[in-house]
């Protein structure tokens, strides 16, 4: 009977006795529990799209002189002396200084390729203004009177709105109400029922309205005046939400 429970009891004993002498020289056992959590997350997204359309209120037209003459001096002394009449021109109507500022000044060499050979023929000096115009309906009146005081380019017409943020707050209004009736419908339709918003993202996008130079006048005939087409133009917010599903 003993016989039937020593051996048992022997391997119980040796076992400890190891495990003793383990940790007494080399330490405690090491051991690990790996942790593993799963959740479950369905999303559902919609979009949505708000435009408003809006009238431009401030314009930046660009104005500038370009002459050629047979020196570098004669060139730039041209051109100067058409130049320096515009910005007071410019300020008689309304415009600020510091709304005038030139981006341009430039003199290069014209050459003469005719007999094989690279031949300095003249010069060509440009200058250019960049006009910012505050008082929209002036900007025909401030484009005659850039080229009746001497410029004989103009380029870059263009308009936008000075402070966006009533036009966005309110493309973005739509947007969200677009995205928030979508949401609610397709969940009707389709059966499951929408939880709380844990996502929000939008992007922002304009398009410039149709911008006309009918006619300058110290460009052509004197009895012309400049038409340009304010037109109007379109900020678009599109929105993305995402739903949780219950």
């Amino acid at each position: 009977m003993y016989s039937r429970f020593t051996l048992p009891l022997a391997w119980i004993l040796t076992f400890f006795v190891l495990l003793f002498i383990y940790t007494k020289f080399l330490g405690p056992i090491p051991f690990s529990v790996n942790s593993v959590t799963t959740t479950k997350s369905t999303t559902f997204d919609v979009t949505g799209e708000g435009k408003v359309i809006v009238k431009p209120d401030v314009a930046m037209v660009n104005v500038g002189v370009r002459t050629q003459s047979q020196t570098v001096d004669e060139a730039q002394t041209q051109m100067d002396s058409s130049i320096n009449k515009v910005p007071q021109a410019l300020k008689d109507l309304g415009v600020d200084p510091k709304d005038i500022q030139t981006t341009n000044y430039n003199i290069n060499p014209d050459y003469d390729f005719s007999k094989g050979s690279q031949k300095i023929k003249g010069y060509t000096a440009s200058t250019t203004l960049s006009v910012k115009v505050r008082s929209i309906d002036k900007v025909n009146s401030i484009i005659d009177a850039a080229t009746a005081n001497g410029a004989n380019e103009v380029s870059g017409v263009s308009f936008d709105i000075d402070d966006k943020t009533k036009a966005q707050n309110e493309a973005r209004e739509k947007a969200v109400a677009e995205a928030k009736k979508k949401a609610e419908e397709a969940s009707k339709i389709a059966g499951f029922k929408l939880g709380k918003i844990i996502n929000y993202s939008e992007n922002f996008g304009e398009g410039p309205g149709p911008i006309s130079l009918r006619a300058i006048g110290a460009l052509g005939a004197e009895d012309t005046k400049t038409q340009v087409e304010l037109g109007s133009s379109e900020i678009t917010v599109t929105v993305t939400l995402s739903y949780e599903i219950q």
